[in-house]
């Protein structure tokens, strides 16, 4: 008797239920937290990062025989968040540069003491170790930032929440209606009809957000939620990128259905910056 054949694959690419559950366990890790106190949010941001980072450190080693140090970037991470949250971004940037300096010299260390002959070797685990501080550790940063100030809570929910819309609004329409590939050499499941759902979704959160929570004009809303959808996918299409030249499909397994704690952060990552400098702007605290 022949096995039953396996179900088709369905167009949305993976497990919706269970991708769904995750996501609201999320949801509420970073929720709870956040309005109840906020320090353990923070808190859950350090953790959160230094987990991406061991994940980006680990595909670094296994599938471009890179090294980057662990154990500096994560003391780098926790002092420098917690600076950052107390202190502000003056911190901020003075805790990344120290990292770097303890990131390479940690690695110039173990290259002399495990007498590695090649210098065109350590010059790239260097680059490579400056890379993950800059694309994780500082842009997470600004995470921090935002989490700050009194209204805190409503500007970092202002924010994910934006920038999660970006993604639904994109896979929703993406699944029900793509037809033109935007990107086909970066990541082939990525559609113009997608990136209108995006841009719909994040221009409906915005102008809520900014009204409901912010108490701000809609019209600074509605720009808001443009400048989240333009960085949001610049930031998927990047992390795709990423993985196309490693060739791998995710960064870790950490969450069924989603992938590592990277494939969920690589939106938020590039958009903490102009989201804090917006609302810096648009709100000034």
């Amino acid at each position: 008797m022949s096995a039953p054949p396996p179900p088709p694959a369905s167009k949305a690419g993976r497990n919706l239920p269970v991708a769904i559950g995750v996501g609201l366990g999320l949801g509420a890790l970073v929720l709870v937290p956040l309005y109840t106190y906020r320090p353990v949010f923070g808190g859950v941001v350090a953790v959160a990062i230094a987990y991406a980072c061991f994940e980006l450190t680990t595909v670094l080693r296994d599938a471009a025989g890179r090294h980057v140090p662990l154990v500096p970037i994560v003391a780098g991470v926790v002092a420098t968040y917690y600076a950052a949250y107390n202190r502000g971004s003056r911190a901020l940037a003075v805790g990344i540069l120290l990292s770097a300096l303890a990131v390479l010299a940690w690695r110039v260390v173990t290259a002399a003491a495990d007498h590695e002959p090649s210098s065109m070797r350590l010059a790239r685990d260097l680059a490579a170790s400056v890379w993950v501080l800059a694309y994780v550790v500082l842009l997470g940063g600004f995470a921090q930032l935002m989490t700050a100030p009194p209204d805190g809570a409503s500007r970092v929910t202002t924010f994910v929440a934006t920038v999660v819309c970006a993604d639904v609004g994109g896979y929703a329409a993406g699944v029900l209606a793509g037809k033109h590939p935007l990107a086909p050499r970066i990541s082939p499941k990525k559609s113009w009809e997608g990136l209108g759902g995006s841009t719909v979704a994040c221009l409906v959160a915005g102008g809520l957000f900014f009204v409901l929570l912010l108490h701000s004009a809609v019209w600074k809303g509605l720009v808001f939620g443009l400048a989240m959808t333009a960085t949001a996918i610049v930031g998927d299409l990047a992390e795709s990128l990423v993985k196309r030249d490693l060739g791998i499909k995710d960064m870790g397994r950490l969450l069924p259905g989603h992938g590592g704690i990277m494939d969920r952060l690589d939106s938020l990552l590039i958009s903490a910056p102009v989201a804090y400098l917006l609302l810096a702007v648009f709100v000034p605290g």
